[in-house]
């Protein structure tokens, strides 16, 4: 007889709510993993995808959502060493966005089956619902690296005088983006709220701007041109900012320098604005499979564990649990609306 475990499904693409049900657990494939899900952290894409017809989803009923943390279960007949035994706490980044919500794939439910490319070893030192804010922080900054063209490899000296643009930087992809620029070399210039400016600036940002300003662009410009720092590069992790970032990378840009964007939300419904001197793409992997695979695999099965166990990177924002398990998700995805510096997580 077929095991069986509960999930949080979509029943049809953009219904609005999820539906807790009971589903059948698979079997891994030879390159799969199967977790016994422990902490489930939710994301603005879920978000989209719960209440968006066509966003990303094409299977009735669908499971979606990213970010677990939890126990190894057990590896496919393929699954290398790089990656944990069985019984082993890791952290997950499950595919649903590629996938379009097939149900194996997502994150809301009590065992989910990830590639093993996309698993990574939680060091001790971190809880496992500080294990959920990993995955789609980590994967998004490095999916915008790969659009800006900037290699894991890349480090600049304080004399390259090199900027980076982070809007948003409260956020769970904004505050993983601080911490991976500043680790590059880059001068980091950050938006946030007021409220968050202290606790940005311990993971890495060098100034700190209120976004609620209406002379932010021109604080930001004039703040690089003091520093004699180019921002040549630019990250946005937030929707509906798209004009102001534009316009800071056309002035703060290097002279003859084509500044390059990377953009959180894709051009719906058309493409982006265009502004002299300033590339603006949609942040994401490589497209091809096999290597988008060997991409998560160089993060997640090594990169990422080496660099919590270092200290150079550390779980951000804060957590916040919602209580109710599986039938609390709704309300996590509620209570996104609004919300800035801290990660709705529910354990399981």
């Amino acid at each position: 007889m077929s095991s069986q475990h509960l999930a949080a499904v979509l029943p049809t693409p953009g219904c609005g709510k999820l539906e807790v049900v009971s589903r059948t657990t698979p079997s891994p494939g030879p390159h799969d993993v199967l977790i016994e899900v422990k902490a489930i952290a939710v994301n603005p894409i879920d978000l989209y995808q719960r209440g968006t017809a066509d966003f990303y989803v094409s299977h009735s009923p669908a499971v979606i959502g990213s970010d677990i943390a939890g126990i190894v279960v057990s590896r496919g007949s393929a699954v290398g060493d790089n990656v944990p035994q069985e019984g082993k706490r890791v952290f997950a980044f499950c595919p649903t966005f590629y996938t379009e919500g097939l149900p194996d794939s997502g994150a809301f439910q009590k065992i989910a089956m990830v590639p093993s490319s996309n698993v990574g070893a939680l060091p001790s030192k971190f809880s496992l619902t500080e294990g959920t804010l990993l995955p789609m922080a980590i994967g998004t900054t490095f999916g915008a690296w790969h659009t800006l063209e900037l290699y894991r490899d890349t480090m600049f000296a304080p004399e390259d005088k090199q900027g980076m643009l982070v809007w948003g930087g409260a956020s769970s992809i904004g505050s993983a983006a601080v911490q991976m620029a500043k680790l590059m070399g880059f001068t980091v210039y950050v938006t946030a709220s007021d409220k968050h400016h202290e606790y940005i600036k311990t993971l890495g940002a060098s100034k700190v701007f209120d976004y609620h300003s209406a002379d932010v662009v021109e604080h930001i410009v004039q703040a690089a041109k003091d520093d004699s720092v180019a921002i040549n590069h630019g990250y946005i992790a937030v929707r509906g900012v798209l004009e102001q970032c534009q316009a800071i990378l056309k002035r703060a840009r290097a002279p003859n320098t084509l500044a390059k964007l990377a953009n959180c939300s894709p051009p719906r419904p058309g493409p982006y604005p265009t502004v002299e001197g300033v590339e603006t793409r949609f942040m994401h992997p490589p497209e091809e499979p096999d290597n988008r695979e060997k991409f998560f695999a160089s993060i997640f099965n090594k990169w990422l564990p080496e660099k919590l166990e270092s200290g150079e990177i550390v779980p951000s924002p804060k957590v916040t649990i919602v209580e109710g398990g599986l039938e609390g998700l709704n309300k996590a995805l509620d209570m996104l609306t609004g919300a800035s510096g801290e990660k709705f997580v529910v354990e399981v």
